[in-house]
């Protein structure tokens, strides 16, 4: 109610709002997110929740990082106007029972080894949107399949929001930022490289004309491989709009992977106009 009262007045001042919706444990690409909502809009609002009912058994929930205090001190340098920080109690009824599905988009890449997953983020963005009320909501490119999700949820239900996807921000070696590298010891850092240098291979094979989505992918997974401490969940090419996996890459195409490092799961991508 307290971020409804603020928005509701910030409304009345004729002003629009960005919302950037997070897990916390912010970093830089979060404040690349940021700051292009706060150059876009004239009031930002960033979420800072772990959302509990993305996370399926097993999964780290217990463990993801959480520093709210840091998370605040990004958001105030990057220019953010107000956070808002629930409690899963907050968001959730204790018989809370209305959930937000999607089929085709949210069941491929992430969706096969991580079947509710897409249901608990479109259920917690739905109600992000709801609270909020933004002009814009921003989103990392890194969580590609997600954006796409994001993108068909909004489509689909006439959502009046604009989504707007973000370039993927990168350590100064290539690795992707993500809040779970934090989970990696030195040995697994240095062997999470083998992702972004997959990467990077992919994308030159295509730029330099093949097309062949087999001969590109193979290329790429020989690379994960040859590291004693990967180990692929999957390598795919997909329609970025879509996410049905592609042959050959023709139109607009996402090559995305999920790889475990030790026992950290990491995503890496890229998406080509051909």
């Amino acid at each position: 109610m307290e971020v409804r009262a603020q928005v509701k007045e910030w409304r009345k001042q004729g002003l629009s709002v960005g919302l950037v919706p997070t897990m916390g444990y912010l970093h830089e690409g979060h404040k690349s997110l940021i700051d292009r909502a706060v150059k876009e809009n004239d009031r930002v609002v960033v979420s800072d929740f772990v959302n509990p009912i993305q996370f399926g058994v097993n999964e780290d929930l217990s463990t993801y990082p959480r520093d709210i205090e840091a998370d605040k001190k990004l958001c105030e340098a990057a220019g953010a106007d107000l956070i808002f920080h629930p409690t899963p109690e907050e968001m959730y009824a204790p018989d809370f029972s209305t959930y937000v599905e999607m089929q085709k988009v949210s069941e491929g890449l992430c969706g096969k080894s991580r079947p509710t997953h897409f249901r608990g983020v479109c259920t917690v963005v739905n109600k992000l949107f709801h609270i909020v009320s933004p002009d814009r909501a921003y989103f990392g490119e890194k969580d590609a399949q997600q954006l796409a999700v994001v993108r068909r949820m909004v489509r689909d239900l006439n959502m009046d929001i604009e989504i707007v996807g973000c370039p993927i921000i990168r350590e100064a070696d290539g690795l992707a930022k993500s809040s779970r590298n934090t989970y990696l010891n030195e040995a697994e850092r240095e062997a999470a490289l083998v992702l972004s240098k997959a990467v990077f291979c992919g994308k030159e094979m295509m730029e330099k004309g093949e097309r062949d989505a087999e001969t590109i992918l193979s290329a790429m997974r020989k690379i994960i491989e040859a590291e004693p401490l990967a180990r692929i969940d999957y390598v795919e090419m997909v329609d970025a709009d879509s996410i049905t996996p592609v042959t050959k890459a023709e139109g607009r195409v996402l090559t995305a992977m999920a790889v475990y490092i030790g026992k950290t799961r990491l995503i890496d991508n890229f998406i080509m106009e051909v």
